[in-house]
């Protein structure tokens, strides 16, 4: 009789959500590691070239805003799985 009560209980469980806090960790790690990798090359491009730092810099700067709106999304739709 208990093993038929646990195996209803497993099939009433809710995955969603556990699988809605792994995928925003994996998207909030793939965010980090592209503004890391922006700016890594925002500051290898600035040594190589210091002329060319405002150009570097604005490109720098709106790509970065594209992967924190991707990382936003992502948490948004954190909530809305959850």
């Amino acid at each position: 009789m208990s093993t038929m009560l646990l195996a209803q209980q497993a099939a009433e469980t809710d995955i969603n959500s556990g699988l809605a806090v792994i995928g925003y960790g994996l998207g909030a790690i793939g965010g980090g590691i592209g503004v890391g990798m922006i700016f890594s090359s925002v500051i290898s491009g600035t040594a190589r070239q210091p002329e060319a730092q405002g150009k570097l810099m604005n490109i720098g700067f709106t790509t970065f805003a594209l992967v924190e709106v991707l990382a936003l999304l992502g948490f948004v739709l954190f909530f809305l799985a959850g």
